[in-house]
This record gives C-alpha cells, sequence and structure tokens, in this order.
C-alpha cells in the first residue's frame, strides 16, 4: 500500500477542520485544475505538469461533512515512482479569505498517522481513512490545497478542495 496517497487525503481533510493553526506565509498559485473521479470536491491542481501520483478516484462519507461526526475517505490510484525520506508536502488551508495554514510537512513524519512508513514502493494502492470533524468548527468555506513532492522536488500530486459547513 501506499502512503504518499493518504497522507495528501489527510492533509486536505484533517488540517482543513481540525489542525487549524496560525501559520501565515501567503498562498500557493492557482493553477490549472481538473476533477477527480468519485463524490468528494476533491480536484487534481497543477494539471499542466505530470503527476508521478495518479488519483483513480475519492469518496467521502458522508459528503458533505458534519462537524461532530466521521469522515471516511475512500480512495484508489496508482503510484509511478518509489518514495524516499526527503518527501514533502506544501498545504494551504482557508476560512474564507483567512489564512488558517500554510506549512510544508515531512511527507516520512506523517506516514506512521496512515499506518506506513518510507520507502513507499511504487504501484497501485488503495486507501481508507476515518477523520474526526470537531463539533466546534465554525461554519464557512474551508480551502485546502496539497501539493506533494518527491525529495527532488518533483511533483508527486497536486489536490484542492473547497468544502461549505454548515
Amino acid at each position: 500500500m501506499l502512503s504518499v496517497f493518504p497522507v495528501l487525503l489527510t492533509a486536505c481533510s484533517a488540517f482543513s477542520f481540525s489542525q487549524l493553526s496560525s501559520y501565515v506565509f501567503g498562498i500557493l498559485p492557482m493553477n490549472e485544475i481538473s476533477s477527480i473521479p468519485g463524490n468528494s470536491p476533491f480536484e487534481l491542481c497543477n494539471t499542466e505538469n505530470q503527476h508521478l501520483l495518479e488519483i483513480d478516484n475519492i469518496y467521502l462519507d458522508p459528503y458533505p461533512p458534519i462537524p461532530g461526526e466521521n469522515i471516511t475517505i475512500t480512495a484508489s490510484g496508482n503510484l509511478l515512482v518509489d518514495v524516499y525520506d526527503g518527501a514533502y508536502v506544501d498545504v494551504v488551508v482557508t476560512y474564507g479569505f483567512i489564512i488558517l495554514v500554510n506549512k510544508r510537512y515531512d511527507l516520512c513524519e506523517l506516514l506512521p498517522e496512515v499506518s506506513m512508513e518510507c520507502p513507499v514502493s511504487k504501484g497501485k494502492l488503495s486507501i481508507v481513512k476515518t477523520v474526526e470533524i470537531p463539533e466546534e468548527v465554525p461554519p464557512g468555506e474551508y480551502s485546502v490545497q496539497a501539493q506533494a513532492y518527491t525529495a527532488d522536488d518533483v511533483l508527486l500530486s497536486c489536490l484542492e478542495a473547497s468544502v461549505d459547513l454548515e
């Protein structure tokens, strides 16, 4: 199983809902996007560049997310290269126009959260990850972008999503 994929999804969901932070360094530029099969708001971004993680689908249950309940993310894809120590993901989370998170995370340090470790071998993958959405999350529009790179700064994947919580 692949560990980069669940980390991207966890970053997109968990950071946007439960780890609201005060990192303010600027926002990643918006790039061309492409939809991903499934029922989620996730889209591929930075599509003018090759993604070394090909995402087949992403499903969320429930969708849209409900504060105070768990959300289960189910996804599948194909990793075209092995991933080693030094790989990273840049995450930007906004609430309306307010930047909540703008941080670079070491992918290999995040992998234990999804029961995986570096190095990650290339190949087919599928994951199921459940994330708790705190009841205290304020209503409004949350946007997230996560761009993952190899240790050599080659794009693995770019995901973005916007979710309106009520």
